[in-house]
């Protein structure tokens, strides 16, 4: 085998979403992850630039995860001449299917709305994918287990290890004329409410390693007093609590404790609505799948009867027009579109209303700029004036922070002769990088968008 490897940085590369990573060599072309950017205006336009690579000589695409900055590109790559494997475990390949066919259909309605409604400076207004080509990507899906070495070729073999995150999440072993490269996907959290702790990589003679908190430790909060106290305060108020939630994981977490502060007599009986029909796709994943999370099948059906889960558009108005106080949890996380903006669009003009955000918010979107204290957000067309009160919980993170990063890295027996950093924003990149140093004395990088790596092994 020709010992050159090219690794060429094609997203979340000092920025924390698009994961894409294309390893090249004599034997196989590799990618790790194929994902959208979102946020900022300008990451969001790169989504609709070709890759600079050759795609049709991708022979695989290997997936740690179904998040949308992890998959959602997988149909641009197909348009564009991708022909080999899509691979994952099984949860991620479900819930990949889920995702790309829930964006899909919004890219499609949001092309025809923009269309109709004439607020797009195109003519016209594409989706930027369709609900066939989202089809036709999945059906190159193929699955494999986790803890299984599976060879690519004669000098290349991978393995997928579990990594909490989401359900199905994994970080990736990949073994190339035996040096070992390892891609951590999304490290998820100790001691969380659904999903096992991580396991820990033993070997990498090259690390790629995320970066979210890097600069950051998750507060050590009472998430159960905090969420009771908001809940009091909304009844008190007679207004609505509307949680902006990620479909994926959150929204069930956010069931789950719902469901054990009412059993505890925190909370009264207030109205729970769910509105997310990819979360509710995402709920039929965990029933499938019982041995890649925690809840029992008893757990899983009490807290699913606890909530009132919305079927339909109509059900959406409905709820909207409901008096009574109650709890919100809707699609998106970060507020970039999906249902939450149609609650919002009646709510956040209203003292009583109390906006939740759990979890990371990405710059650029409309959850950061809530974060960050506007006074007014934009959404389909016009500008609404933020009046509801914005709290945040950032201790219902599904990313290990800065000691849990340096917690997964303590188990390498070896010295990498790279660590990169990616996945993350410059200020905690940099942190990270200088603490990775002080702790481990490692050599660390931080690449950026389109470069290239070559090494020599």
């Amino acid at each position: 085998m020709d010992k050159h490897v090219k690794v060429s940085f094609l997203g979340a590369s000092n920025v924390v979403t698009g994961s894409k990573f294309l390893i090249e060599t004599s034997e196989k072309n590799i990618m790790i992850d194929c994902g959208m950017f979102q946020g900022l205006k300008e990451l969001r336009e790169l989504n609709w630039e070709d890759l600079p690579v050759d795609v049709s000589g991708i022979d695989v695409v290997l997936l740690t995860h179904g998040h949308l900055d992890h998959v959602g590109y997988l149909p641009r790559l197909v348009k564009q001449g991708f022909n080999g494997k899509i691979i994952g475990t099984e949860p991620t390949l479900a819930i990949a299917e889920i995702i790309l066919n829930d964006s899909a259909k919004i890219h499609e309605e949001e092309a025809k709305k923009a269309n109709d409604e004439k607020y797009t400076k195109h003519n016209p207004a594409l989706p930027f994918y369709t609900v066939a080509e989202a089809e036709k990507t999945i059906r190159m899906f193929e699955v494999e287990m986790p803890g299984k070495w599976i060879t690519l070729s004669e000098h290349i073999s991978y393995r997928f290890q579990y990594n909490g995150h989401i359900l199905g999440a994994t970080f990736i072993e990949l073994d190339i004329n035996s040096k070992r490269f390892v891609f951590s996907g999304d490290i998820g959290r100790t001691d969380d409410y659904l999903l096992e702790d991580p396991k820990r990589p033993e070997w990498a003679d090259f690390l790629f390693i995320e970066s979210t908190y890097g600069n950051k430790l998750h507060p050590e909060e009472d998430v159960d007093q905090i969420l009771a106290d908001i809940i009091v305060e909304t009844l008190h108020k007679n207004g609505n609590l509307v949680i902006p939630s990620f479909a994926v994981e959150r929204l069930q977490t956010l069931m789950f404790i719902l469901w054990k502060l009412y059993q505890k007599n925190k909370i009264p009986n207030i109205p729970i609505f769910v509105d997310s029909p990819m979360g509710n796709n995402v709920l039929e994943v965990f029933r499938r799948f019982p041995k890649w999370h925690k809840l029992s099948e008893s757990d899983y059906n009490a807290m699913c009867n606890h909530v009132t889960i919305i079927e339909s558009y109509k059900d959406t108005w409905k709820t909207i027009d409901d008096k009574r106080s109650k709890i919100i949890i809707a699609g998106s996380g970060m507020v970039t579109g999906g249902r939450v903006l149609t609650y919002l669009d009646h709510l956040i003009e209203d003292a009583s209303t109390t906006v939740l955000l759990v979890g990371y918010q990405a710059e650029g979107t409309r959850g950061r700029q809530l974060f960050d204290g506007a006074y007014e957000i934009k959404f389909s067309g016009k500008y609404h004036p933020v009046k509801a009160t914005i709290k945040h919980l950032d201790s219902l993170s599904a990313h290990a922070d800065q000691n849990e990063l340096l917690h997964w890295m303590s188990d390498i027996k070896n010295i990498p002769e790279k660590v990169y950093l990616i996945h993350g924003e410059p200020a905690a990149l940099d942190a990270f990088r200088v603490k990775i140093k002080d702790t481990y004395h490692w050599n660390v990088c931080i690449p950026k968008i389109s470069d290239v790596e070559d090494i020599n092994i």
